[in-house]
């Protein structure tokens, strides 16, 4: 499938896309719409969003998870989830800032919904990472007019 001739829906299908367990890139199908004529500033928008749904929907699926699985599968005792559980809480809904980084941040995401991080700010945190993700993005490419 061509996403390129799907101009910003392609773009936000991508982004999304990338942000999930599916490897792929949409920093390619960005430079080509950027290249191809595209408004850079509405790719950036176009492309954080789709990066971003796609990270609160690996967040999502992070949250269907239990931690009785973590202690079951991997032998972890509970007292020593809930003191992992509560230190991570201090910074770490925070982290998902973090969740544009390749290979990790998938990780990221849902972790950050196994642990039931608080919505709000890992999707604001989320959320203003992707966008950094993709305004370097453009300028590393030289796409910014």
């Amino acid at each position: 499938m061509d996403l390129v001739a799907y101009g910003y829906l392609g773009l936000f299908i991508a982004s999304f896309l990338a942000a999930t367990v599916v490897p792929f890139s949409s920093e390619l199908v960005f430079t080509a719409l950027v290249l191809g004529g595209l408004d850079p500033w509405i790719c950036v928008l176009v492309a954080t969003a789709g990066n971003w749904l796609g990270g609160l929907t690996c967040y999502w699926l992070g949250s269907l998870g239990k931690l009785e699985w973590i202690e079951k599968w991997f032998r972890i005792k509970k007292e020593k989830m809930d003191k992992f559980n509560d230190d991570f809480h201090k910074y770490g809904d925070w982290f998902a800032f973090f969740s544009f980084l390749p290979g990790v941040g998938d990780i990221i995401a849902v972790a950050s919904g196994f642990l039931r991080c608080r919505f709000w700010i890992v999707a604001v945190s989320m959320l203003v990472g992707k966008f950094v993700r993709y305004v370097v993005w453009m300028y590393f490419q030289g796409l910014f007019i």
